[in-house]
């Protein structure tokens, strides 16, 4: 399995509600994809300008073809990421 975690924070504050209907659905059709697990889009109760994305794949190969599928490429990639600063942890599941 193949898990990254990623931390995003909206640069304005004024575009938290437009990010914020950007994730959902961008995590809708990425739920959708083959190999995909999990993918749970959070928002940051005590910052309201932080979203995590918790994804987990069958395989990196699996989540490399999620950077080609339409969540990424007309939602995460044009219109998410450059109201945002991210920062992607690939992680190790340790149980």
């Amino acid at each position: 399995m193949f898990a990254i975690n990623v931390v995003l924070t909206v640069k304005d504050p004024a575009h938290v509600d437009q990010v914020a209907q950007l994730l959902r659905r961008a995590g809708q059709l990425s739920r959708n994809e083959p190999g995909c697990n999990v993918f749970e889009v959070c928002h940051a109760d005590n910052e309201p300008t932080v979203f995590n994305l918790i994804e987990r794949w069958d395989s990196k190969e699996a989540w490399e073809v999620h950077k080609t599928a339409e969540a990424f490429t007309t939602i995460y990639q044009p219109q998410v990421l450059p109201l945002v600063d991210r920062t992607p942890y690939f992680c190790a599941i340790l149980e």
